[in-house]
């Protein structure tokens, strides 16, 4: 009798949770990613970016872009097929428009549903569902298109919109702003936890990976724009020594690697390795003087770094030099 009230109770407990998932619409299986988040496209660069905010864990699923393509960004009860097919017709040769259109035809949820989609020729297109929750809305502009949903406040959107507008720069110095300016507008009314940022190329990529630009996420943090932020700014110092190698090693012009690499150690000055791996390929190409002014600022900081100096001339990442060797150690 004990083992038979068990059972019953245990079916008391659980059965009720199954009846009550039955009886819910199919969109309360997915996920609420409610949010606020940017598409656009750049046409001086070709590029194509995408940017969201959320109080939700790890709010990057939300967007997807493709270079040569197009990029989604599909929230408030997201669904895996306005990016995944989005793109698939984008990359057919299908407006933004005219993409969102075929999608939400066949989706018997698409009240439920909040899409932004830019293409690659910056054609946009965005939609916010009457079932959505308040206070959300879209704006489709010139190049791009935001939308939110669960805002404290009904002016997210079109302060998204004009900042973005109004905002100098590179695209993802724009979309940046963008979601700054969302949040100073009030953003989302659970406050903030996550959010990411992709830019890729105009053109489809040349080997499968390629193209990628920026590509940053924060998934749980008490000030995600700010670390953000900081993300994209370490982002564009590496991305500063990486041209700075490209012409140290292709033109040869020393002096426009230089100017590269001072540019990128200052936009982190605390980051040895900024300053270490310039060295180093300064040091292979004979600007001695210029490497060693380098070293010395980062066994300065990291006097552990000149044991990786004795490692580099193995694979010839410095030269089988004694001498030169000794310099750089004695820095």
């Amino acid at each position: 009798m004990k083992n038979t009230t068990v059972v019953i109770l245990a079916l008391f407990v659980v059965m009720p949770a199954i009846t009550f998932a039955g009886d819910r619409d199919i969109h309360m299986s997915l996920p609420p990613t409610h949010t606020y988040s940017i598409v656009c496209y750049d046409s001086a660069t070709g590029q194509i970016g995408a940017a969201v905010q959320s109080h939700y864990f790890r709010v990057c699923d939300v967007i997807h872009a493709e270079p040569g393509v197009g990029a989604v960004a599909s929230q408030s009860f997201t669904d895996s097929r306005y990016w995944a097919t989005g793109l698939e017709l984008m990359r057919s040769g299908k407006t933004a428009q005219e993409t969102l259109d075929s999608l939400l035809a066949t989706d018997e949820n698409r009240e439920y549903r909040q899409v932004g989609m830019i293409d690659a020729h910056g054609n946009s297109a965005g939609r916010t569902g009457k079932n959505c929750l308040i206070e959300g809305g879209s704006h489709v502009g010139h190049h791009f298109a935001t939308q939110a949903s669960l805002m404290l406040k009904n002016t997210v959107w079109d302060a998204m919109a004009a900042t973005f507008e109004s905002t100098p720069g590179d695209l993802a110095e724009r979309m940046m702003a963008a979601l700054e300016a969302g949040q100073a507008e009030g953003g989302d009314m659970r406050g903030m936890q996550s959010a990411a940022m992709i830019v890729v190329d105009g053109r489809p990529a040349a080997q499968p990976g390629g193209g990628r630009l920026v590509d940053l996420r924060v998934d749980d943090s008490g000030e995600p724009l700010k670390e953000l932020r900081r993300l994209l700014n370490l982002t564009r110092a590496y991305q500063k020594v990486q041209e700075g190698h490209r012409v140290l090693f292709g033109s040869g012009n020393a002096d426009e690697a230089w100017e590269l690499y001072i540019a990128a150690a200052k936009l982190d000055p605390d980051n040895v390795e900024l300053k270490f791996w310039p060295a180093v390929n300064l040091a292979s190409v004979g600007q001695t003087e210029r490497a060693l002014t380098l070293f010395k600022e980062v066994f300065a900081v990291e006097p552990h770094w000149r044991d990786i100096v004795l490692r580099l001339p193995r694979p010839d990442m410095l030269p089988d030099d004694s001498a030169l060797i000794e310099r750089i150690l004695k820095q």
